[in-house]
């Protein structure tokens, strides 16, 4: 099944099996006439905050395991 949902395609023609876009799923909960840009992108951005910080606390608590073990053999 190429298709991007997996619907069989024996039952294409069932209109049970119709799926908005994207942007029609995402601007349902949305007002027509939004003032504000959205404050919750969806889609992912790229950036990733926290990444460095989450590798430093495991390599910090990773150090002290190891520091640990060998002081206290």
């Amino acid at each position: 099944m190429s298709d991007p949902h997996g619907i069989d395609p024996r039952a294409h023609s069932d209109p049970r099996n119709v799926y908005p876009s994207d942007e029609e799923f995402y601007r349902g909960d949305r007002p027509v006439d939004a003032a504000l840009p959205e404050d919750r992108p969806r889609g992912g951005g790229t950036t990733h905050r926290g990444r460095l910080f989450t590798v430093v606390l495991i390599v910090f608590i990773a150090l002290v395991v190891v520091v640990w073990f060998l002081a206290f053999p």
